[in-house]
């Protein structure tokens, strides 16, 4: 919701918090005004008149917020999404060219399967061993290239564009 209408929100309710307050403190006088004997040094006045300063206080402070709102609240814009581009070995052939065999191939294993792989599917399809993967892709994240993120009992590796 924008943050204008809220602001009018806001300041909707605060009136109607005022009419609550005023039918309140009205019904509450004729109540003192009737079971009170001593008259306005009864200590029923003073409960009274505390309770509606405390809650006006409240209402001026809601209805504040709400000014705020409406006169400086910013408005969220619309973000357009764009769709990003199709990670390619032909986008990447630059950094490609700095890099030995096996980095290439765990690094187009990664691109194939679009930027995100896991650790465990690297070892399958390139049936490289374990602790190898995990040297090279700490030359990779070492590099700025990929990203590992712990799921589970494996990693996610994830390529940073």
């Amino acid at each position: 919701m924008e943050n204008r209408a809220v602001g009018f929100l806001i300041v909707g309710i605060a009136a109607l918090i005022g009419f609550i307050i005023f039918s309140f403190n009205t019904a509450m006088i004729e109540i003192v005004t009737s079971s009170c004997s001593h008259g306005i040094s009864c200590p029923m006045w003073g409960t009274i008149t505390f309770q509606t300063n405390v809650s006006m206080s409240i209402m001026a402070f809601v209805i504040v917020v709400g000014v705020y709102l409406i006169l400086f609240g910013k408005e969220k814009k619309e973000i357009e999404t764009k769709k990003p581009k199709k990670i390619t070995k032909r986008s990447y052939s630059k950094i490609m060219s700095d890099m030995n065999s096996d980095e290439k191939n765990i690094f187009e294993k990664i691109i194939e399967e679009e930027g995100t792989i896991f650790q465990s599917e690297l070892v399958e399809k390139t049936k490289f061993s374990k602790a190898k993967v995990s040297r090279v892709l700490d030359k990779l994240e070492g590099k700025g290239l990929v990203e590992r993120r712990r799921r589970g009992m494996t990693n996610v590796i994830i390529l940073k564009h």
